[in-house]
């Protein structure tokens, strides 16, 4: 009859499913830690260039409004500086009716494709005491801020 059978114990199955719960659950972690450094790197980019837009576009109106468009037209950007020259842009200011004041009146500063780009609202007035609102895009532009495009 035989020998006795000796007890042993059952060899312990293994668990992908544990295994693949814990390696999503990290890689879902490092997702979420990214998403979380974009977040704050964006917000400073754009907290900090709140005071530098704002400081071009009153800058920028005060130079049309007092009629130094030289000074006005060294803060256009290179794109706008291509199709303007400095003669035709101070002609283009000074033709009537003329910006006699201004008021900034909202700004905005978004990314795009990593590249800060900022939107200033102005309520322009103009000699004889119209006004309308306009939008002046403001771009950084080899680290200064510069309006772009059309601001009237």
């Amino acid at each position: 009859m035989g020998g006795r059978e000796t007890w042993s114990r059952p060899a312990r199955g293994r668990r992908p499913v544990r295994t693949g719960l814990v390696l999503g659950g990290f890689g879902v972690g490092l997702c979420l830690i990214g998403v979380a450094g974009l977040a704050v790197w964006n917000v400073q980019v754009v907290m900090q260039a709140t005071g530098p837009v704002r400081e071009t576009a009153d800058g920028f109106f005060h130079e049309v409004s007092a009629g130094d468009t030289d000074k006005a037209y060294e803060r256009l950007c290179k794109d706008t500086r291509s199709r303007w020259s400095a003669v035709g842009f101070g002609s283009w200011v000074r033709t009537p009716p003329q910006v006699s004041g201004y008021e900034i009146t909202d700004l905005s500063i978004s990314t795009l494709r990593g590249r800060p780009r900022a939107t200033v609202t102005v309520r322009v007035t103009r000699d004889g005491g119209a006004s309308e609102e306009r939008k002046l895009p403001v771009i950084q532009e080899n680290g200064k801020w510069r309006v772009c495009g059309d601001p009237f």
